[in-house]
């Protein structure tokens, strides 16, 4: 839980410095501008929720028109309790992609909050060295679980190819280029 906790609030203190003029800032994923990464990010920590949880996710709310903050924090909120009952981090879980216990789909949302809220502070202009050891420790689990079956062009598959970081790119960057990012 600690990673997933990091994770969030590493993206909540980015999202906090978003202005208004930001959300139509091009973002290091090419089929969306802040706006729409922002919507994907604060409704996914609700979709991993519903995933363990076995609820209905939200659809499409358009969280960065109303307060996106207050949005994430709800959807931070709704995340964490779900990973926090008791056995889900044992359970295991059948998606579309396969197979997961629920400390996997754990590993996985704190690695896709962090990386999108390295999208957004990249952005936004904001500093990317977000929490190098949380950022080590993602870069780990995620050189054991992505694999080139996940990977491919934007808006198709969740990754794309892997790229190399510049020589001393941060933890954090290292993490964005391993998950296909350019840096």
């Amino acid at each position: 839980m600690e990673a997933l906790n990091r994770s969030l609030e590493s993206t909540r203190a980015v999202l906090a410095k978003v202005q208004p003029g930001d959300l139509d800032a091009a973002t290091p994923c090419a089929s969306w501008d802040v706006s729409a990464l922002v919507n994907h990010f604060v409704g996914t920590a609700r979709w991993w929720a519903a995933i363990v949880t076995g609820a209905s996710a939200a659809g499409e709310v358009g969280y960065p028109t109303g307060d996106p903050v207050s949005g994430y924090e709800e959807s931070i909120e709704i995340a964490t309790s779900a990973f926090a009952a008791e056995g889900i981090l044992e359970e295991t879980f059948r998606l579309e992609l396969g197979e997961f216990s629920g400390a996997a789909l754990l590993g996985l949302a704190a690695t896709e909050q962090f990386t999108h809220g390295w999208d957004l502070a990249r952005a936004t202009g904001q500093h990317t060295d977000l929490d190098p050891e949380l950022a080590t420790e993602l870069l780990i689990g995620a050189k054991l679980a992505v694999t080139d079956a996940y990977r491919g062009p934007d808006g198709v598959a969740l990754f794309g190819p892997a790229r190399q970081a510049p020589a001393g790119a941060s933890p954090a960057d290292q993490l964005a280029a391993f998950l296909g990012r350019r840096v």
